[in-house]
């Protein structure tokens, strides 16, 4: 388990070198806070510290040669497969063949079932303290989708004072993307995947 000092660090265990450049891209713009660690083989994975890992996004032949090992941690392991599959049961699974908004939905559904690893709940209170009021309630219309004019007239304030918002908010968090913004929302608390 991670020390509160540290940040998340989560292991992509895939032989496929393209598809863990793909969602280690994808992983990091969504959760910059995050650390994410590329190995081809399970023998790799084991050479390193494995328990160290909050997550463990696995290709599924290596979850079926190793099943015992992903068992004992199959809160902290979702399996990467290409199509909806049904022999994993027992896990979370990822479809990395869906389009990126699908796959980032996919992963946002996977945090609101509990599978999210968040070890400091100090730690996320700390970080929502560090906005302020109205900056959450920007973050909250920008991740449902409203333009800043819309943000204006809902909160009945300027269009420069929501722009004002919006640079303050990707400086506290260095979080610049819309995504990434709605994974944070999402993560804290702030809105229900089902609300985006």
């Amino acid at each position: 388990m991670t020390k509160t000092n540290h940040q998340p660090e989560f292991a992509i265990i895939d032989p496929n070198t393209f598809s863990q450049m793909g969602l280690k891209e994808l992983l990091t713009s969504l959760i910059p806070q995050v650390t994410v660690r590329c190995f081809n083989t399970f023998a790799q994975l084991m050479d390193d510290t494995p328990e160290m890992f909050a997550h463990y996004f696995v290709a599924a032949p290596i979850v079926l040669e190793h099943t015992a090992f992903f068992l004992e941690r199959k809160r902290r392991s979702i399996v990467l497969v290409n199509g909806g599959s049904n022999t994993f049961n027992a896990f979370h699974t990822l479809d990395t063949s869906l389009p990126e908004k699908e796959l980032v939905r996919a992963l946002l559904n996977l945090h609101e079932g509990g599978h999210a690893h968040s070890p400091h709940p100090d730690a996320k209170a700390a970080d929502n303290f560090r906005l302020s009021p109205r900056e959450v309630e920007v973050l909250v219309l920008i991740v449902r989708g409203y333009i800043n004019k819309e943000i204006a007239e809902q909160l009945n304030i300027s269009l420069t004072t929501v722009i004002t918002h919006r640079k303050n908010i990707t400086e506290k968090l260095g979080i610049r993307s819309v995504s990434g913004l709605t994974v944070y929302a999402v993560m804290n608390g702030l809105v229900e995947a089902n609300q985006i």
